[in-house]
């Protein structure tokens, strides 16, 4: 296994302390800690308390302890995998991707250890067309990086199958990956 990838830990470690820090300060300080809790930002943006009990989507509630705690390891084990992947992962860009789609992972799985619910509070609206359900930091960190990946897979990563050295014509000299 090659060593840590310093740029996915950073961004995942980043991640989990903004996720972490945004949560408390939305529902200690600002109060927003209770069904029907909301503070209007601007007209299009509210704070408001949801304990999402499922997973993406309102898939899957857990509506007791089996189900929270087979959460827990359901969302541990792709987060396991992720983790795993970042590390063999050599480009610099995917490894950041992957570290937003790990630490916000760990962030929820936190959120469902200690409370049995995933603390969500960013409520995006224009009138009452909601294109979201109401989602939190790490919500949008999973989303972007799973963007990331799926954009960086379909349309910029060469898909013939072949050799880079292939590309360069014959002589040239191999281009090594500045991105490990």
């Amino acid at each position: 296994m090659s060593a840590l990838p310093k740029a996915g830990v950073i961004a995942a470690a980043t991640l989990f302390v903004i996720d972490q820090a945004v949560k408390y300060a939305v529902t200690g300080p600002l109060g927003i800690d209770h069904l029907g809790a909301y503070r209007e930002i601007v007209s299009f943006f509210d704070l408001r308390f949801v304990p999402n009990i499922g997973i993406s989507l309102g898939l899957l509630p857990a509506g007791g302890d089996t189900m929270r705690w087979a959460l827990v390891a359901l969302t541990a084990a792709i987060a396991f995998g992720v983790g795993i992947w970042m590390t063999r992962e050599t480009n610099r860009q995917d490894q950041i991707a992957l570290g937003l789609v790990l630490g916000g992972a760990i962030g929820n799985i936190l959120d469902r250890i200690r409370f049995g619910y995933v603390v969500d509070f960013a409520d995006l609206h224009f009138g009452t067309w909601r294109p979201f359900l109401v989602f939190n930091v790490a919500d949008a960190a999973i989303t972007i990086g799973v963007l990331v990946l799926l954009v960086r897979a379909l349309l910029i990563r060469d898909k013939s199958g072949t050799d880079s050295s292939d590309k360069q014509g014959a002589g040239a000299a191999p281009v090594e990956n500045s991105n490990a």
